[in-house]
């Protein structure tokens, strides 16, 4: 709770100063320490609780709030010069180059643009450069429902972002100094250097390299969404499930030394846990492999303590260290299905276990998978369709059959690796394993295309999700302690979670409007009626459409709008109509100006209309259409250049119209109607 309000008020503009967690956190501890050697009766036992929760809250509190403002970095607001220093290897986008860069002396993060050309590609880690740019702090552009993507930059320490052109930047020379985390970075990119050599391929190779070594950038959309529908998508991250197959093949080879003294036992157990974490140094130290890794690490040392085996306490230990070391853990979203799964799988798998127990050996394994996926799908599913709005409808079908061959992969993988030195047995296991990924990429395709394999479009509100975990509480309460309350206390919170539910749909349920989104290189005028119909006037003939479903499809989802039907050119529909760029939708008229047909128009009398929606291509003035139209509003779209928008602007208000600038206010505008 500490994490959370601390994560509030910073991003509310209520920054906290160091000096001042310094004064408070000590103040607290005294305030402890004083109570408990004052109030050590059974009966005041609640007054050095409540202290030691409010130290924590406090705490939480200070802990994030200064580890955020480490990312607020005062930049000019012109273009300067920068010493950077590349930290991780360039990866190629769609119309640039991106690098990760940490700049000189400050060391502070920022992500560097570079335009797409032959010399840019030849970065890599290491290199320092000077660099001509204007940075800014991340910014979100405000849609309803988006990504918000400043506030994820934040929370990886980003300080901020820039574009630098061709022929801004030089490389002054190449760091050869590594730090602990380039040498991990050297290492993984080794093992990817040998799947290369031996032949893996394409989905193959992608797939591979995210199982054993969580590297996932070359994973195709394709098969991203493949995995996603038929509930797949797990085991593309690295998580509990590849851990747990590592700890159980390296104690399956160590029990095989003979010796079980406390000292080959201690031997044993620090060989694991020195693996795991060197495995963990290799995967760069993700939030999921580092929660992992803790939990086996603590169920090593369990076995010196085996009538105290591994816990939901165990659990919160690990979560407290990795929350310790990086507060804004807390809001990745891999880090909260991790533990959720997890917590899930404690909590309920053993009771769901315990319903059915086969005599058979091979019937016992398969109800043992079949149960953890019932409760590893109970813990995350609110989640889920929280952040990705889909269920995956066949995930239980899909456990069946793809963790069985998540295994072999895994553990033929580490043979591949430790064999490599044999050309010839490296080769047979690599032709081994191709075939095994190519069945694992066909058994995941074909689960996408069965029948009803996903249910999408989902919205689910945050308080809704709070509400389902507090009754699943609750429930499993009621099945352990079997008392009256803990039932009534379920279904009176199903009762708020439904009332909760009715009230939103019915605030949410879509009006008759006009939406402009701040979506950059994509003008669209989307209009809304109450029945959930839409349509979605571009004022480009090629529209990059899937830019603005990635933008807006949270909002739609929100609103449980109809597919809006797109519309390029000349359209009539009922109310909606469309003819030479000028809509009539609900009463009003709007004009989409991308290009210079009216700037030579001559009439009578100006045509009125209540909003002049000006994009990229247009390039005259103002002043020059208002003798065409009676103009109400103008929106400047945020496709213009900065240098266009400030012109526009100047002479909206020497003419006295009302004017709004989705780039400037960073948001989308909603046309009254």
């Amino acid at each position: 709770m500490g994490i959370l309000l601390g994560n509030y008020f910073f991003f509310e503009g209520i920054r906290l100063s160091f000096t001042f967690s310094l004064l408070i956190l000590p103040l607290f501890l005294f305030l402890l320490c004083i109570t408990y050697r004052t109030f050590r009766q059974y009966s005041a036992r609640w007054l050095f609780g409540l202290l030691g929760y409010s130290f924590f809250l406090v705490f939480g509190i200070c802990w994030q709030n200064v580890n955020l403002q480490q990312t607020v970095v005062d930049f000019p607001t012109h273009e300067s010069i920068y010493r950077v220093v590349v930290t991780e290897h360039p990866e190629q986008k769609e119309r640039s180059i991106l690098c990760n860069a940490r700049i000189m002396p400050e060391a502070c993060h920022v992500l560097l643009y570079f335009s797409l050309d032959s010399i840019g590609k030849e970065l890599s880690r290491g290199d320092e450069l000077l660099v001509s740019t204007g940075l800014s702090l991340p910014a979100s552009r405000g849609n309803p429902e988006e990504f918000d993507y400043a506030r994820y930059l934040i929370h990886k320490g980003i300080s901020g972002t820039g574009f630098v052109s061709s022929g801004k930047w030089i490389v002054t020379k190449h760091h050869t100094q590594r730090t602990m985390r380039d040498y991990a970075t050297d290492c993984r990119d080794d093992v990817l250097a040998l799947y290369r050599n031996l032949g893996f391929e394409q989905d193959n190779f992608a797939v591979l390299s995210a199982l054993t070594v969580g590297y996932k950038e070359e994973l195709s959309e394709s098969i991203r969404e493949s995995y996603s529908v038929s509930g797949a998508s797990h085991v593309l991250a690295l998580s509990g499930l590849h851990i747990g197959f590592l700890y159980a093949l390296l104690f399956f080879l160590l029990q095989r030394i003979p010796g079980n003294s406390t000292g080959m036992k201690a031997f044993k157990v620090g060989t694991v846990i020195l693996l795991l974490w060197l495995f963990a140094f290799i995967t760069g130290f993700s939030p999921s492999v580092v929660r992992s890794v803790i939990m086996f690490s603590l169920l090593g040392i369990s076995m010196f303590f085996p009538d105290r085996p591994v816990s939901l306490n165990t659990l919160c230990i690990a979560g407290f260290a990795m929350l310790i070391y990086n507060p804004s853990w807390l809001f990745d979203v891999g880090f909260q299905l991790s533990f959720m799964a997890v917590a899930a799988i404690l909590l309920i798998q053993p009771w769901i276990y315990k319903r059915f127990i086969f005599k058979n050996r091979f019937l016992n394994w398969l109800w043992g998978i079949v149960t953890v996926s019932i409760a590893a799908q109970i813990g995350v599913a609110p989640l889920v369709l929280l952040y990705f709005s889909r269920f995956s409808v066949h995930f239980l079908l899909t456990n069946i059959l793809v963790i069985p061959l998540v295994t072999l992969i895994i553990y033929m993988a580490i043979g591949m690796l430790l064999l490599s030195f044999i050309p010839v047995v490296g080769q047979m296991i690599a032709w081994a394993l191709n075939l095994l990924l190519e069945l694992l990429n066909g058994v995941v395709s074909g689960i996408e295309k069965l029948p009803f394999a996903s249910v999408d479009h989902v919205w689910v509100y945050r308080f809704e999700v709070i509400l389902f975990y507090l009754a699943l509480l609750l429930l499993g309460w009621y099945v352990v302690r079997r008392r009256p309350r803990f039932i009534l206390a379920f279904l009176t919170v199903v009762l708020m979670m439904s009332v909760y539910r009715v009230y939103m749909i019915e605030a949410d349920r879509p009006r008759q409007s006009l939406v402009f989104y701040n979506v950059r290189n994509c003008p669209v005028v989307h209009c809304i009626l109450p029945d959930g119909r839409s349509w979605l006037a571009y004022a480009d003939t090629v529209p990059d459409d899937q830019r603005l479903t990635r933008v807006a499809s949270g909002y739609w989802n929100r609103l449980r709008l109809s597919s809006p039907v797109p519309v390029l050119t000349d359209y009539a529909e009922n109310c909606f109509i469309r003819h030479n760029n000028i809509l009539s939708f609900g009463g009003k008229r709007i004009c989409i100006i991308n290009d210079n047909r009216w700037r030579e128009v001559k009439t009578e009398s100006p045509f009125p209309v209540d909003c002049l929606y000006l994009c990229k291509n247009y390039t005259g003035r103002i002043e020059g259409l208002t003798s065409v139209f009676n103009i109400q509003h103008v929106v400047l779209d945020s496709s213009l250049s900065d240098y266009r928008r400030k012109v526009l602007q100047e002479e909206c208000t020497r003419l006295n119209i009302p004017l709004t600038s989705l780039s400037e206010q960073a948001s989308y505008f909603k046309y009254p109607i």
